[in-house]
């Protein structure tokens, strides 16, 4: 079990968030659910893209993934959602580490939903009909939407942003605004455990952050296990409370931020010189990737130095 967490509070989302479902016990699994993965060894055909790893995703916390492209971050995600075949090791949930091939599909998606970059735009479908997806997993056989339902979708819809767009086709929207929606959707599926597959890919800078914001209401107001694929190191030291590094389908490093994010980590895995420190004025982790020319700087302030922490 990875161990070592922060938290934070994000100023947004929390009074929309308030009846978020997952503040109850989970129906089939009861409180506290966890996911874990164990020994897991997955492959794209017969080539290995990740070499046992174990994780575990614990409720109240964001377990962020980071590392370069081919690194298996998004694979990994995707094996604990059951979207990617597990070739060795095993995926369980809840107390009594449950295998997830044994629940039902609706079973599982009531407990976690995954919010991935690969959905397309369907045609025709307006903004809430597309939310409304999220709700699929509690709808009874030719029954209409419940108040429960009807609920679900409308916090969805206010923490996410896009009230505004409620009756517009999602095919007309922009790919920052699609990937609104589709982060609607799965929130409105109000499942204990999240999986985000890059959140703030395409989304402007208001955005990034709000949604970030997000991240941490759901896991300190509503204890909801967050696991998150991101690119960027700065959201990744925003929003995490354990992070894992990746590098060629091994973790290279894990833990708190500030153990796990050194200079001699991210050179060794990005292979790129950093200078890492926390910022005087915040506290927060800094890192400044050193490039070929120097730092461009206001008139008459001298450039940082290029020498690592």
């Amino acid at each position: 079990m990875l161990k070592n967490q922060r938290r934070h509070s994000g100023p947004r989302g929390t009074s929309a968030l308030r009846d978020y479902g997952p503040a109850q016990p989970s129906p089939v699994l009861g409180p506290a659910t966890a996911l874990r993965g164990e020994d897991l060894v997955l492959r794209f055909g017969k080539t290995a893209v990740v070499h046992g790893i174990s994780l575990t995703l614990q409720p109240g916390r964001v377990t962020a993934l980071v590392g370069p492209n081919g690194s298996g971050k998004s694979t990994l995600l995707r094996s604990l959602s059951r979207l990617h075949p597990v070739d060795e090791g095993s995926v369980t949930l809840g107390p009594a580490e449950q295998p997830v091939s044994l629940l039902s599909a609706r079973e599982f998606a009531r407990e976690v939903t995954l919010f991935s970059q690969s959905r397309n735009a369907p045609q025709g479908l307006t903004v809430r009909e597309v939310v409304a997806f999220g709700r699929h997993p509690y709808r009874r056989a030719f029954g209409g939407p419940t108040a429960d339902d009807r609920g679900g979708i409308e916090r969805a819809i206010d923490v996410t942003g896009v009230g505004d767009l409620t009756d517009r086709v999602v095919s007309e929207l922009s790919g920052g605004e699609v990937q609104r929606v589709w982060l609607a959707a799965c929130l409105a599926q109000e499942t204990v455990v999240i999986l985000l597959d890059e959140p703030t890919s395409h989304l402007d800078l208001r955005y990034q952050i709000e949604t970030l914001d997000l991240v941490r209401d759901l896991a300190d107001d509503h204890g909801v296990a967050v696991g998150i694929v991101l690119h960027d190191l700065d959201h990744a030291i925003r929003v995490a409370d354990t992070l894992i590094l990746l590098d060629a389908g091994r973790i290279h490093a894990a833990g708190d931020p500030f153990e796990v994010l050194t200079a001699a980590n991210i050179g060794a895995v990005y292979g790129i010189e950093v200078q890492v420190d926390a910022d005087p004025r915040t506290g927060r982790l800094r890192i400044d990737p050193l490039g070929r020319h120097p730092v461009r700087t206001r008139a008459g302030l001298p450039a940082r130095s290029h020498a690592t922490a």
